[in-house]
């Protein structure tokens, strides 16, 4: 295979899973973010068998949509940045580089391994095992990696935790 991409587009082949992102939003998409991003929804498909995740893409390839909630006055200025010729308040195009996320950059974002303990899960990403924040985070992780092992097999998965990962 030539590229991560190709490996991922094998694996869905292999493992008859279909892969779909849907546009929601341009935002802030971690607790932490600083700038906005798009925001996916992707659904994988095998059989009777399916799992959303909410993914934000990189900020570098964000950019699909922008949101102008601005008042008429300033019409003028929002042309002149968007580089329109006319604009229309709302969603607007505005990265022409934009990418939407690929197989590759979902699986191997996806939680693939087993974190263990909460105190565990603390400890081996840096989280305050007295945070609420952290609690919530690691139960969304478990669910993750509970629909990841639901919809491939043990062998799948290491194949992922394998392949898709390597550099």
């Amino acid at each position: 295979m030539n590229t991560y991409e190709e490996q991922a587009q094998q694996f869905l082949k292999e493992t008859q899973t279909t892969f779909k992102a849907e546009f929601i939003k341009h935002d802030k998409h971690f607790n932490d973010d600083k700038e906005k991003r798009d925001i996916y929804k992707v659904t994988f498909e095998r059989g009777n068998r399916s799992f959303n995740v909410i993914f934000g893409q990189s900020i570098n390839a964000s950019g699909k949509y922008r949101y102008f909630d601005h008042v008429a006055n300033d019409l003028k200025q929002l042309k002149k940045e968007s580089g329109f010729s006319s604009l229309v308040i709302g969603q607007v195009s505005i990265n022409k580089n934009f990418e939407e996320p690929t197989a590759y950059d979902v699986l191997a974002c996806l939680q693939k391994y087993d974190v263990g303990t909460f105190k565990e899960f603390c400890s081996d990403f840096g989280y305050d095992n007295d945070s609420i924040t952290a609690h919530k985070t690691y139960k969304a992780v478990c669910e993750e990696y509970k629909n990841v092992c639901s919809m491939w097999s043990e062998s799948e998965v290491e194949r992922l935790q394998e392949n898709i990962l390597k550099d």
